[in-house]
């Protein structure tokens, strides 16, 4: 499954990524389990990845971790937000 990702913030400064394009295996179902299949390139990546450090986008519209994946898509990863 190619999934397009996209790296917002501090994930994208301490990975060094700005946007790649992956061959996802295609067992996986939903961003949680993507991120996880992320996270197993190595440490830099688990750290940067984890579920409580990153806020995603699927095409474009804020998800949660159990959110569906699908062929094609485009995930955006953010650092989390907060506003004041």
């Amino acid at each position: 499954m190619k999934i397009e990702l996209l790296y917002f913030g501090r994930p994208g400064e301490n990975l060094k990524l700005a946007r790649e394009t992956v061959q996802a295996p295609a067992e996986l179902k939903t961003l949680g389990e993507l991120l996880a299949w992320l996270r197993s390139r190595g440490a830099s990546w688990d750290k940067e990845l984890a579920e409580n450090r990153v806020r995603c986008a699927i095409n474009q519209e804020f998800c949660n971790s159990s959110a569906a994946i699908k062929d094609g898509d485009e995930v955006a990863v953010f650092s989390p937000i907060s506003g004041g």
